[in-house]
């Protein structure tokens, strides 16, 4: 079984509105072609990744992100708790991107500001076009999603404004642990998976694989491979998405496990509303009762980022917030 691939270029409006629907309700996940995105920014988002990723490890830790800036490389993240088999780094969405990362008037930064590794001049440049790229692409696909639950198109995407959340993960997978002998120690223990299974926090996520494989999405009690298709991308909703449809579309548990023997690299564009934000069910659109209390977006991220960063206690989920 293979998780539904959607052509937005070949495709009519309506059939991709259809086929978007069908696969939000099904699966979750989808991948599309035809997306417009151009081939060179996504190469170009790699070719950085790579050179960022192969700087020593002294050079990454120099733009570490911590509790106080949530932006730029961290090699010990949790999800479930447990330690993934993984390095990132983290760039945000700018308000105004003419305006440097840290300037008062670029009020969005409200998870810190960007840091950029000062040996490779052209990775600012480049992580930028591919933010603003996946911002334009996510947009239409969250347009789409919106007219397939019978909403107006831009329903969804009105929620969001210039200081919304939005950020670009990159995720190098390693052959083994970074952590030396000692650091792994005082780490906590390091999972059997490169990324646990887990469900995106926010509304929508863009991803883009390389052809190594090993991303896994659970559907009808099984996990099903999302293998890498050359030019695709791959989408999936997440938990707030999950609240504003009222559990028509379900946000999919999805996990990466470890491939032996190939490092794996991919990048994650996660589309977020404003922090101030707070996510109820459409029910009076819907024509049905609410299944969850209110969300505070804020709130929510807050605590799932704070699980992410350290172990400090249960990771909180969208299932605290439901009414039964």
């Amino acid at each position: 079984m293979e998780i539904p691939v959607i052509d937005f270029a070949k495709n009519s409006d309506s059939e991709v509105v259809d086929a978007v629907g069908a696969a939000c309700r099904d699966f979750g996940f989808f991948q599309v072609t035809g997306h417009g995105m151009p081939s060179q920014t996504i190469a170009g988002a790699f070719a950085a990744a790579k050179a960022f990723f192969a700087l020593p490890m002294a050079e990454k830790r120099a733009i570490s992100r911590d509790q106080d800036n949530a932006r730029g490389y961290f090699d010990r993240e949790l999800t479930k708790n447990v330690r993934d088999r993984k390095e990132i780094f983290d760039c945000g969405h700018l308000a105004n991107p003419e305006l440097p990362d840290a300037h008062p008037d670029n009020p969005s930064q409200v998870d810190g500001f960007n840091q950029w590794p000062r040996s490779l001049p052209a990775f600012e440049p480049q992580m930028k076009a591919y933010l603003a790229a996946n911002q334009a692409l996510a947009r239409r696909v969250l347009e789409a999603v919106s007219l397939s639950l019978g909403l107006a198109r831009q329903r969804i995407t009105d929620f969001f404004g210039p200081r919304h959340s939005s950020f670009l993960r990159l995720n190098h997978y390693p052959l083994s642990d970074l952590l030396s002998e000692a650091e792994a120690g005082a780490a906590t223990e390091l999972g059997d998976m490169a990324l646990q299974h887990h469900s995106d926090a926010g509304v929508l996520t863009v991803l883009a694989q390389d052809d190594v494989g090993g991303l896994e999405v659970y559907h009808q009690e099984n996990w099903i491979a999302v293998t890498p298709l050359a030019g695709a991308l791959v989408i999936n909703i997440g938990d707030l998405m999950q609240v504003w449809s009222n559990d028509r579309y379900k946000a999919p548990l999805h996990r990466v496990r470890p491939v032996g023997g190939v490092a794996r690299l991919s990048m994650p564009f996660f589309f977020n509303p404003p922090y101030a934000t707070v996510v109820s069910p459409l029910t009076e659109e819907l024509g049905e009762a609410p299944r969850y209390r209110p969300v505070p977006w804020g709130e929510f991220r807050g605590h799932r980022a704070a699980g992410d960063f350290a172990d400090y206690g249960a990771e909180v989920q969208i299932a605290d917030y439901a009414l039964t």
